[in-house]
């Protein structure tokens, strides 16, 4: 069983007991900075409304996810196979992280609309490239000695890809996948921030404007919250398909 680490508790307790004290004896305005208190008071007395934004700015994460799954797949198994593939495709790949996320969102708002579909799209960007990296690195770790084997065996393209393949490219794949849905919050709000009419993205641009920015921080605690729950639901379903693997 794996034992907490209360080290990073403590961390944070005293890094937020350091903002209240120093917010509390230097007079910082709330509009300024507002200390932990105000903001977890915020957080709980709006916390309908910071609900129904967080539940929006949540499906859009999860189909983002979703869609960059669908198209991260077929894309590493595609560059693995066909090398072909692989030289056209990772200059696209590089240059496609090269380009700032706020210089895609108004393009894609454009093109899409203020609806989910564009913060989907957008979610899904920042998500494809680590999911898409770090399957191909899996894919590549294969030992070459057990694809011999397969061969010799008379083993299928699908068969091979099934039992041998993407086994071997599982780690990899979660291993992306949790830095994807690690940053994932940072596609959605950055496309709610361009155009929406809700997701805590929007309210944070509403909050900001009315000098709210206790409002703003408990936006980014609901953020802060979500990333961290993502992150654990991906560990547990990981823990549960890569039995083989140790725990770290």
């Amino acid at each position: 069983m794996r034992r907490c680490n209360p080290a990073p508790l403590g961390l944070i307790a005293a890094f937020l007991l350091g903002w209240e004290a120093a917010c509390r004896y230097l007079g910082v305005p709330d509009f300024i900075l507002p200390p932990p208190s105000a903001i977890f008071r915020v957080a709980v007395d709006k916390a309908p409304l910071l609900l129904a934004h967080a539940g929006a700015t949540f499906l859009e994460i999860l189909l983002g996810i979703l869609l960059s799954v669908l198209v991260a797949v077929p894309t590493a198994v595609a560059m693995f196979f066909h090398r072909t593939v692989e030289r056209s495709l990772t200059p696209l790949l590089v240059a496609s992280q090269a380009v700032p996320v706020f210089a895609v969102a108004p393009l894609l708002v454009v093109w899409f609309g203020y609806g989910i579909a564009s913060k989907v799209l957008m979610a899904a960007v920042i998500i494809f490239f680590p999911i898409t990296v770090s399957l191909l690195d899996g894919f590549k770790n294969c030992d070459r000695e057990y694809r011999i084997l397969f061969r010799l065996m008379g083993a299928g393209f699908w068969q091979t890809l099934r039992m041998l393949h993407w086994p071997f490219a599982l780690p990899g794949f979660f291993t992306g996948l949790k830095v994807g849905v690690s940053v994932a919050t940072i596609g959605a709000v950055i496309g709610e921030w361009v155009g929406a009419q809700q997701g805590l993205g929007y309210l944070m641009i509403q909050a900001n404007a009315r000098l709210q920015v206790d409002l703003v921080f408990a936006a980014i605690l609901y953020l802060s919250a979500m990333g961290l729950g993502l992150r654990l639901i991906v560990d547990v379903i990981e823990r549960r398909v890569i039995r083989w693997k140790e725990p770290t």
